[in-house]
């Protein structure tokens, strides 16, 4: 092993490549231009560099613009679209999407094609760190291989781990820097070279054995929480059918000091991680021989909730003497969560859909989302509406899929004529709202 490789990551003038400049990349490379690495972010997208460079402004909310002007000012960061720049980097982070296909396997031509793309300028001496969520193996088998190719020995002159990122938009509580952070690598050394790095930024590192328990731990994060989400939107259910207050049972449930964990019912599930991480593990584990039939019940519980919630909405109406069928209908909130602009995976929106293909008239309003976005399988010509008295009282319902804390909650009981809460905002039972 070449000594200089190993000191390298202990100076202080270390250069970063991230690439994949979303909300994993770029809250990372504020990370690390903070305590003055010199970052370089890497993204596809030429609207995502012009806003960071020309406008120097900031694409996440929980991002503010004077920080992006800041650290671009001080030099300590740029952005590009010329993958090529990986060759003036220390340490490469791929921060890229790992979404499902069609048939809900694993898509991971973003990290293939990309490290295809990169290939001919890694060099000697870099460590290359993966943060996508994937299944167990895909550090050894599908990147390694691709870094030998090109003759380096993995753990003496390239250095390769896994560490699964941990971003929660819209946590108040939590940074990428006081976020613990789970770390594997393929050696050793490797390991040690990853600690040096995200010691920089990170305040408490979780190392494990290997790059495939750093993979598996990711997953069982998200799959937890997706099994007991399934289990709240099924005991909702249940509590309906039997008229009785799912939320007054979770607080009850909830002051016991020990063994129970609250989680809440809503809509169905959203964003990048919850709906998609347990399907890579039940893709994998079929591998071993193994049937993950637990996940793919509460997969199948929390894709069902926005049929769900179309049901109660049709009921409601009914009992209104209206039907879905040419009613104005305004969802509330098209995020997947409370306080965020991410739209990915939400269950707002295959509410709008169902919704539609029974010939609603659908509006929404969301403060995050001032249009709705493109997205490969629902197209929606729309745009936020403002939310006044008169918007909601030419309602015939209002969906209440997404809490935000912007919402005046107060004026949008006063004036809907029907509404459906999925978030339990409204515990006590008003004449014209309905739990869903």
């Amino acid at each position: 092993m070449n000594k200089d490789y190993t000191t390298r990551f202990q100076e202080k003038d270390i250069s970063v490549g991230i690439i994949g400049l979303g909300y994993v990349g770029l809250p990372l490379a504020v990370a690390f231009a903070s305590v003055e690495c010199r970052v370089i972010g890497l993204d596809c997208d030429n609207e995502k560099v012009t806003m960071l460079m020309d406008k120097r402004e900031s694409y996440l909310l929980h991002i503010a613009n004077e920080t992006i002007e800041q650290m671009v000012i001080n030099g300590h960061f740029r952005a590009t679209t010329d993958l090529s720049e990986v060759k003036e980097v220390d340490v490469i982070i791929l921060c890229l999407p790992t979404p499902l296909n069609k048939y809900h396997e694993p898509d991971l031509s973003y990290i293939t094609d990309t490290l295809q793309e990169i290939a001919p300028f890694l060099k000697k001496g870099q460590l290359l760190s993966l943060e996508s969520t994937t299944y167990p193996g895909t550090t050894e088998e599908l990147i390694q291989p691709i870094i030998e190719a090109k003759g380096f020995r993995v753990g003496e002159d390239f250095f390769l781990v896994y560490s699964p990122e941990r971003e929660d938009p819209g946590n108040e509580h939590f940074t990428t820097a006081t976020i613990p952070k789970v770390i594997g690598g393929v050696t050793t050394t490797c390991l040690e070279m990853g600690k040096r790095i995200y010691g920089r930024i990170i305040e408490k590192l979780v190392p494990v054995s290997t790059v495939k328990a750093a993979e598996l731990t990711k997953l069982l994060e998200n799959i937890y929480r997706a099994v007991n989400i399934g289990l709240v939107n099924e005991m909702k259910i249940v509590a309906d059918r039997m008229g009785i207050d799912i939320w007054e049972v979770i607080e009850a449930a909830a002051t016991k000091p020990f063994g129970f964990n609250a989680f809440y019912p809503g809509p169905g599930w959203g964003g990048h991680c919850i709906p998609i991480d347990p399907f890579y593990l039940t893709w994998k584990a079929k591998e071993y021989g193994v049937n993950t039939d637990f996940i793919e019940l509460a997969g199948r519980v929390n894709t069902q909730m926005p049929a769900w919630v179309v049901e109660k909405v049709t009921d409601a109406l009914n009992q209104h003497h209206k039907s879905v069928n040419g009613s104005k209908i305004l969802i509330l909130g098209l995020a997947y969560k409370k306080n965020i602009s991410d739209t990915r995976e939400s269950p707002s929106v295959k509410i709008m859909e169902l919704l539609r293909q029974k010939g609603a008239e659908i509006a929404y309003s969301d403060p995050y989302v001032k249009s709705f976005p493109v997205m490969r399988e629902h197209q929606f010509d729309l745009k936020s509406i403002e939310m006044t008295p008169d918007s909601l009282s030419k309602m015939d319902c209002v969906v209440l899929c997404t809490d935000h804390d912007y919402f005046d909650y107060e004026m949008i009981e006063n004036y809907s004529a029907l509404m459906v809460d999925t978030r339990g905002v409204y515990k006590k039972y008003k004449h014209q709202i309905i739990h869903a």
